[in-house]
């Protein structure tokens, strides 16, 4: 068995698109592959063994995240179990994915009844489903349109391909998308670039530079923001002699950074951005693939910070963890034409037929009443854990049920060392950055679910204070 180390690194590296685990010292030297290779014959998925998971993971599955040692079979609500069948609470659920939790019947009927009539379909052609539920985050949101994809990281994408033609429009050759340092905005190539933390960078630039027209400013920081727009929106002698245009084409923020440290957005701050964005003819652009779909106590999460963008994206939530992204826009940004952008499994009837579901399922038992509720006994359970052990924790940040608690420099311990002493209690959390500790339960969590999630929490907390 390859041999496993705690490693800080893939700590940094949560987006969460990783838990800081094990990782291996080494790479794994592949075993002898079966003489279906040759393409002559299948193997059919019955004959692979599934008696050692993890051994399967380090033989054939890319390293791209790192792992604890625990292999989960299946769930039901607000709880996961593992191969042994030890229960756990999510408070992860699937990181801010997993909405109405697991197995819940009303997603898992819509979905199995879509998969029974139609699942896929190129969108080539009209798709009720998709339709539809356009139409439900239009009504419930400050956009007109709505793009389909698959996944936050491309939402985020169609959301920067958008700001660039909007510019293009507006003679703009040099288009400058303006984005938040500590910042996390997907995996893609351009959406890695949009985020602002540097260690995302390493080993996938060009020359050392990432995709050129993104520039970084300090969060909440209105002066910053500021003074970076009136310089972008200067164009440089040397490309003015040439003909080109430099100019802002959009400042895009989230609402509160989620991988930054859970860190919420200044009402204040979004105000001057808004300004500066109208000011500019940019686009005023929020992503709300963590914190949107109800999350913050609000359906989306510019709308506790006052204003409206021009364009947002939404993901992860919106499906329940059925995969789907979306990117909407009022009118005047809904710039995109046909073949500007697309996505073959966009908005497919099997996706949007989650969606539906969430939306209803969320409409229907007033799920923004429970999130505030817990998200507010949370945070009186957290508070009152933070002054019992003042030596470990630190400040408490958030919104709704997406929140916070600092592990302090001190403490002896990171955030995602405590993230293990929590699931050996039984508790499932993940870190925000290597200091913050994230609670992000399933949206249908109940007040008793809360009580156990702050008992388990408290005694790794203690355990940790002892040592």
């Amino acid at each position: 068995m390859v041999r496993y180390v705690v490693s800080a690194a893939i700590l940094l590296v949560l987006e969460i698109t990783s838990i800081q685990g094990l990782v291996a010292t080494s790479l794994p030297t592949p075993t002898a592959k079966p003489s279906a290779s040759s393409g002559n014959t299948i193997i059919a998925p019955e004959e692979i063994s599934n008696s050692d998971i993890p051994e399967l993971f380090s033989q054939r599955v890319q390293k791209t995240y790192g792992r604890y040692p625990l292999t989960i079979t299946h769930g039901k609500g607000c709880n996961l179990y593992d191969s042994n069948n030890k229960a756990y609470l999510d408070f992860v659920a699937g990181i801010a994915t997993c909405t109405l939790g697991h197995a819940n019947p009303i997603l898992a009927t819509a979905v199995s009844q879509q998969m029974e009539k139609l699942h896929h379909v190129s969108n080539l052609y009209y798709i009720p489903e998709q339709a539809i539920l356009a139409k439900w985050l239009t009504d419930n949101s400050c956009a007109d349109f709505a793009f389909f994809c698959n996944s936050g990281a491309e939402a985020n994408e169609a959301a920067i391909k958008l700001a660039r033609k909007h510019a293009s429009l507006r003679g703009i050759t040099d288009p400058m998308i303006i984005t938040a340092h500590q910042s996390f905005h997907g995996r893609t190539l351009a959406t890695i670039s949009a985020t602002g933390q540097p260690k995302y960078h390493e080993g996938f630039t060009y020359g050392g530079e990432m995709v050129q027209g993104f520039d970084y400013v300090e969060y909440n920081n209105i002066e910053d923001l500021q003074k970076k727009v009136a310089e972008l929106n200067e164009t440089p002698p040397e490309l003015a002699k040439i003909g080109r245009k430099r100019g802002v084409a959009a400042i895009m923020l989230e609402a509160l950074q989620g991988e930054g440290g859970l860190i919420p957005g200044t009402p204040e701050y979004f105000a001057v951005a808004r300004q500066l964005a109208t000011e500019s003819g940019a686009l005023l652009i929020c992503d709300e693939v963590q914190v949107g779909m109800g999350r913050s106590g609000k359906l989306w999460g510019y709308q506790n910070v006052g204003v409206e963008p021009d364009v947002f994206t939404s993901a992860k939530a919106l499906g329940g963890g059925v995969p789907i992204g979306a990117m909407m826009a009022k009118s005047d940004a809904n710039v995109f034409g046909p073949g500007d952008h697309a996505s073959t499994y966009g908005g497919n009837p099997l996706a949007c037929a989650a969606g539906i579901a969430v939306a209803k399922y969320m409409a229907e038992q007033d799920i923004l009443t429970n999130v505030k509720a817990r998200g507010e006994q949370l945070s009186q359970g957290l508070e009152s854990i933070r002054k019992k052990h003042p030596q470990v924790l630190g400040g408490l940040r958030g919104w709704g049920l997406i929140k916070g608690i600092e592990v302090k420099d001190d403490a002896g311990c990171t955030a995602g060392e405590l993230v293990g002493d929590a699931m050996k209690e039984g508790l499932l959390l993940v870190p925000a950055g290597p200091s913050v500790v994230r609670f992000v339960p399933p949206l249908i969590v109940t007040e008793e679910e809360i009580d156990r999630a702050l008992d388990m929490f408290e005694k790794a907390v203690v355990k940790r204070s002892k040592a």
